[in-house]
């Protein structure tokens, strides 16, 4: 990944303080370093862990802590302040809480920025045993957490240019206090996600680069077995892959994929054999979970990816449902050829390079692929993506390139009902037929039978927003961010969407922000971001974000934009309209 990627990210920050910390210790130091240790390993550490956060530094009594959700920072605040309020009778101990959302600046473990100096700036501001946010952090939750904070109008922020407005919330008012949730003790086994783990790019050992494609699409093929468990989460191979050709340290990529699993390996393919390595990992540790070795004819690869997939399956102490065992015993075909031409292509398709050369290659391949095994479902699937690429991009100049795309969508769910990418693809082409029921239930047969499908996910997000149901599509776009956080210069902008849908124009003003800065040349973010700006009454910044659009994109058509896009309700399309008028501009 850039550099500017894993130096900078969008997210939620928490500041907690402990009130009249320097009182207590002036009046029984003993005592209140003994109250705050307890108070760290029985409350606050534990509901970080639970809620998925990440404690970057303590200080004295402060602390502060980054999470990837600003919904679970809310919720560990809430869960926080409820416990302690519930006990505070047995050890004094008082907590003011800030929150933020904003750009932060990573450097090492430690983080910096106006995201984690406005957060800072709030904690001060919460009432003791409250919670005080940012109004983006109030915007961005909406309805999907338990309380409702009480608008608590705007501040100057020292060192921050614009006033903040700030809402507030308080334990005392609140009936869950009565009986709080239990938070769990803090370790890995406490939190709230099923187990999860990351497949990492299995090395090439055969002695020839041509191969590459060999073992990475054996790695695909794991991940997709795994994929299929409903009791794992499987991050995707857009962000495993991230890692490959890198010395990594297993440990590192736990805590930046978020996972407790990595499995690596390495692949060894000489004539009609090949021998398969695999190391499963606590990425906690570092220390070895399970290793095998696997030496079979070329024949048997199916069987050997079946057994690799069971035995982590195993090891991770997750149990097969029958639908779920069979699933994975399922081969794609019995032509080794076959499989071997899909493999190169597939590796094309998922390949950076996309033009005309390539979607001729990936063409040719599938074609003789369907030549050898007429029933390869995922052949015919694969082809459906191709000339749904030519449709998107006019590589051949096909006016029916939909159409033909659409035919062999048909065609692979007709022939691998039970095929998760043949559903999404399906569900892809529909959504650009504007035939949006079609596609949601092909998304949702595709994570029927693959749940940890973050591009069906996104996707069925997409259809939620097109649908006029923006609320429903922001968690799912969060979940397919989780599973491939990689990826995100992607689904930021479906994420920011989702949000503008919503009317949250502040939150989808700062993912348009955070998109354009992972994908800096994007025009598409840029004009919905000039429209958000332009409902929030920021006109200069809005005419500066189109001055970089028209820049980047002299020939850019805001109508044309618009027409392609499938949304049911002209509203949703007025309103991105009516924010663009509102900044001033003439598209």
């Amino acid at each position: 990944m850039p550099d500017d990627q894993t130096n900078r990210r969008l997210a939620a920050i928490l500041a907690a303080d402990v009130v009249g910390y320097s009182r207590m210790m002036g009046s029984d130091e003993a005592g209140t370093l003994k109250a705050l240790k307890h108070h760290r390993e029985s409350v606050f550490d534990p509901a970080i862990a639970q809620h998925k956060g990440r404690v970057v530094k303590l200080i004295g009594d402060g602390t502060l802590v980054e999470f990837g959700s600003v919904v679970d920072a809310v919720n560990c605040a809430l869960a926080i302040q409820r416990v302690i309020k519930a006990e505070a009778p047995s050890n004094g101990i008082m907590l003011r809480i800030g929150i933020n959302l904003g750009d932060v600046i990573i450097e090492g473990d430690d983080i910096y920025g106006d995201g984690v100096n406005v957060a800072a700036r709030l904690e001060p501001l919460a009432a003791p045993g409250g919670v005080c946010v940012a109004s983006i952090v109030n915007e961005s939750v909406g309805n999907r957490i338990d309380v409702r904070f009480t608008d608590a109008g705007e501040v100057a922020v020292k060192n921050i240019s614009r006033p903040i407005r700030v809402w507030k919330w308080h334990p005392d008012s609140d009936p869950v206090v009565v009986q709080p949730a239990p938070i769990a003790v803090a370790s890995p086994k406490a939190q709230s996600e099923p187990p999860s783990i990351a497949v990492l790019p299995f090395n090439n050992m055969s002695g020839d680069p041509e191969q590459e494609y060999f073992s990475d699409g054996i790695t695909e093929d794991i991940i997709t077995d795994l994929s299929k468990v409903a009791g794992l989460l499987v991050i995707a191979r857009n962000s495993t892959f991230t890692y490959k050709g890198r010395s990594v340290d297993i440990r590192n990529v736990g805590r930046e994929l978020g996972v407790r699993s990595v499995l690596e390996g390495s692949i060894r393919r000489a004539s009609n054999r090949v021998r398969i390595t695999a190391q499963l990992i606590d990425a906690a540790t570092g220390g070895h979970v399970w290793a095998d070795r696997y030496d079979r004819d070329l024949t048997d690869i199916f069987a050997v990816q079946d057994e690799v997939t069971r035995h982590i399956v195993d090891a991770l102490k997750v149990k097969l449902t029958p639908v779920e065992a069979a699933r994975i015993a399922e081969s794609p075909t019995s032509n080794v050829e076959a499989h071997d031409l899909f493999l190169r292509a597939r590796e094309l398709l998922l390949g950076q390079k996309k033009n005309r050369e390539v979607f001729d290659q990936i063409v040719t391949l599938l074609g003789r692929v369907i030549e050898l095994d007429p029933g390869y479902a995922e052949a015919y699937a694969g082809l459906a993506m191709a000339h749904n690429l030519d449709f998107q991009n006019g590589w051949t100049g096909a006016t029916d390139a939909l159409e033909v795309a659409a035919r062999f969508a048909a065609q692979a769910v007709e022939k691998g009902p039970a095929v998760p990418y043949a559903r999404f693809v399906a569900c892809v082409i529909a959504i650009w037929q504007r035939d949006l029921d079609r596609a949601r239930k092909q998304a949702e047969a595709a994570l029927a039978l693959n749940p940890n499908l973050a591009t069906a996910i996104a996707t069925l997000g997409l259809v939620e927003i097109y649908s006029g149901n923006a609320d429903a599509a922001i968690p799912l776009i969060e979940q397919a961010i989780r599973l491939d956080p990689a990826f995100v210069q992607q689904t930021l902008h479906f994420l920011g969407s989702a949000y503008f849908a919503a009317g949250k124009y502040e939150t989808a003003a700062a993912t348009f922000q955070e998109r354009i800065r992972l994908a800096p040349e994007t025009d598409l973010s840029r004009a919905f971001l000039a429209s958000a700006l332009g409902h929030l009454g920021e006109v200069e910044e809005a005419k500066r974000v189109w001055a970089e659009l028209k820049a980047i994109n002299p020939r850019y058509s805001f109508e044309g934009h618009l027409s392609r896009l499938p949304f049911r309700n002209q509203a949703d399309i007025d309103r991105i309209r009516e924010g663009v008028r509102m900044a001033g501009l003439n598209p």
